[in-house]
């Protein structure tokens, strides 16, 4: 079956459908990273590194991280249509210019949106350029056929139709409304109306209709697997069926539909308690968690998580980077929540560090869902620190995005790293930016750039670069009010 989108359902159902409550409660009763593992203080010391040093800007590297943003910029001018959608991929291995794949998703959507403003941010486009491409973009936004006062998981991005076959198979695609893939295009327009204040009452009026109560399953204590108070996966248009799961781990990329809902009132607030740290202990999972019950604002909590190499964190549903990292590019957790989600974000980083250079021994490290360097699609991740019980594994794969996810955590490993993908396998196109993915044990490198993927790089090298660039639109109004409150009394086990 062909992915309906990484973000959402992998597989429609079953191991790939990720963050899965449904399953959680019915289920049966280069440089190496700290060598002193005798030491649990040393450890936590790092860990707790202040903020300001983690998200420094070294001079002496500016230059290298401002070059790697312009070319990975390119290579989202590159997948944007002329009519104005930014395409899912493009293979980038020939002599002719790349032609962008014909289908794109909310998600791609959202990246150039946001990657354009960092662009204008950063000095690669002028003004002028950033105020006509991004009307350009909303225009075609505003074309795009909706449901709920949501957007369809694919279309067309030459002409804005809805997709109704895949185009490298035929294969038939049903209409479906994504709660996480729509919170990424929104998390782009809310950036883009920051941005450039001429589109804010056209971006309000897009906006207006998408109310994130319609994915919401309130909660029946009586009957929490039914009544989870967790968002869906999403719905079918065809026929108005959900998915038969909601997206119920906390860390991962899904919490920013939750936080968006949140802020915007449309959610309330006790949702973001009901999402699960770990699985329950009765629950199978990936290891046994430790942690234990607690109550916040009246809600009883199972406050868990596990360990790996002798270091706690909150786990993902897979293990891969992007589940954990990919919403702090725009809402600051770390800075909001230092103790518990500022340290669980320093942990899974070091862990995916360890995992790539001192358990597998790979040279390099950097886990994600990309593309499969020889041809396809699939999650990479590391197995250990996800809950699923078949989760995500590494297979050798190192995926460049994820490397530059690390930067606020891990900076001198994460360029490190990525010159090292870069030297040793040609993984860098002087123009396009990293390729999406490398076997580090067979040396094949990915033939394709992904929209997503040079999306979040752009996002973390302007993160890096101008830190709270892209995250003004999620510091003020109901983030501030609703959501950094939640994050404040978050106190996680670790």
């Amino acid at each position: 079956m062909d992915r309906l989108d990484r973000r959402t359902l992998l597989t429609a159902a079953g191991a790939g459908a990720a963050a899965l409550s449904l399953p959680a409660l019915s289920a049966p009763t280069a440089l190496a990273a700290p060598r002193d593992r005798a030491g649990a203080a040393a450890a936590t010391a790092a860990d707790m590194r202040s903020t300001e040093d983690m998200e420094s800007v070294h001079a002496s590297d500016t230059p290298l991280l401002r070059k790697w943003f312009r070319d990975t910029y390119h290579s989202i001018e590159v997948l944007t249509t002329d009519f104005g959608l930014t395409a899912d991929k493009a293979d980038i291995s020939g002599s002719a210019p790349p032609v962008p794949s014909k289908n794109t998703s909310p998600t791609n959507i959202g990246c150039g949106l946001w990657s354009t403003v960092a662009a204008a941010g950063l000095g690669v486009i002028d003004r002028s350029a950033l105020r006509r491409r991004l009307d350009h973009m909303v225009g075609a936004v505003e074309k795009l056929e909706r449901h709920h006062g949501f957007w369809l998981n694919w279309y067309d991005a030459y002409d804005g139709s809805v997709l109704t076959t895949w185009p490298e198979n035929g294969n038939p695609v049903r209409p479906f409304l994504s709660s996480v893939d729509n919170a990424w295009l929104v998390t782009g327009l809310r950036i883009a109306a920051d941005a450039e204040p001429r589109l804010r009452r056209r971006i309000a009026r897009i906006l207006a209709d998408a109310d994130w109560s319609y994915f919401y399953t309130p909660y029946d204590p009586a009957d929490p697997v039914k009544g989870p108070g967790q968002l869906r996966g999403g719905f079918w248009t065809d026929t108005g069926e959900p998915t038969g799961h909601h997206y119920g781990a906390l860390n991962t990329e899904p919490r920013m539909a939750s936080y968006l809902g949140i802020a915007d009132g449309s959610l309330p607030t006790d949702h973001y308690w009901h999402m699960l740290r770990t699985m329950l202990p009765e629950h199978g999972q990936e290891q046994m968690p430790g942690g234990s019950y607690t109550t916040v604002d009246g809600i009883r909590v199972w406050n868990g998580h596990y360990t790996y190499r002798g270091r706690k964190l909150v786990p993902s549903w897979g293990g891969s980077m992007f589940e954990a990292l990919m919403v702090p590019l725009f809402v600051p957790e770390p800075e909001w929540a230092r103790r518990s989600w500022g340290l669980t974000h320093q942990r899974y980083v070091r862990s995916q560090i360890e995992h790539g250079l001192q358990e597998e021994k790979y040279g390099y490290w950097g886990f994600s869902p990309a593309n499969i360097p020889s041809g396809g699609y699939r999650e990479y991740g590391v197995d250990a620190i996800g809950m699923q019980i078949e989760g995500y594994q590494s297979s050798g794969v190192v995926t460049p995005h994820a490397a530059f996810l690390a930067l606020p955590y891990a900076r001198r490993e994460a360029i490190a790293n990525l010159r090292a993908l870069e030297r040793d396998f040609g993984a860098y196109h002087d123009g396009f930016g990293f390729r999406d993915s490398v076997d580090v044990r067979t040396g094949r490198v990915s033939d394709f750039v992904l929209a997503l993927d040079q999306g979040m790089i752009a996002a973390a090298l302007a993160q890096e670069l101008r830190p709270g660039l892209l995250q003004r639109p999620f510091r003020a109004g109901g983030f501030a009010s609703r959501v950094r409150p939640l994050l404040a009394k978050e106190r996680f086990s670790i």
